[in-house]
């Protein structure tokens, strides 16, 4: 199998260019800052769009874990970081689709979090199709000091 950086998600079978894993981890890295930030820079407008919440602490917390997580995902690099990368997108966004799917029919969250379900499928969708094309980006070269003996 070849090292995840090499990976690459194909644009179209007949393009032949894809995404690398480091880049599919910077897009997901930034959604995630981006969404942890929001409601931290402004709680208000954050409900606004998705409605009140009964524990603000709370949501910061679960902020400032997406942030945590996507700044991890930004500086992803080496394939061994990338992987982890891609275990921990991957979980972050079958957790949040699953509270998505458990909590808006029964009516606990805005529907609004149905966006989200399908931002965070996506971002599932991306990383399973993650193959070998042989492609070398960025993602493929090892930090320096950081290589395996």
């Amino acid at each position: 199998m070849a090292p995840i950086g090499t990976d690459t998600i194909a644009a179209s079978p007949e393009a032949g260019v894809g995404l690398t894993a480091r880049q599919v981890s910077l897009g997901q890295g930034t959604f995630n800052v981006l969404g942890g930030a929001w409601p931290l820079v402004s709680m208000r407008s954050f409900e606004a769009v998705y409605g009140p919440k009964a524990d603000d602490w709370l949501e910061r917390t679960v902020a400032g874990l997406l942030m945590t997580v996507g700044v991890g995902q930004l500086l992803s690099v080496s394939d061994d970081e990338l992987r982890v990368s891609r275990r921990i997108g991957l979980g972050t966004a079958a957790t949040l689709l699953l509270v998505d799917l458990v909590y808006v029919p029964k009516g606990r969250i805005s529907r609004m979090y149905l966006q989200d379900l399908v931002c965070e499928a996506a971002w599932i969708a991306a990383w399973g199709a993650v193959t070998t094309r042989g492609s070398h980006g960025p993602a493929g070269r090892r930090r320096a000091g950081r290589q395996r003996s």
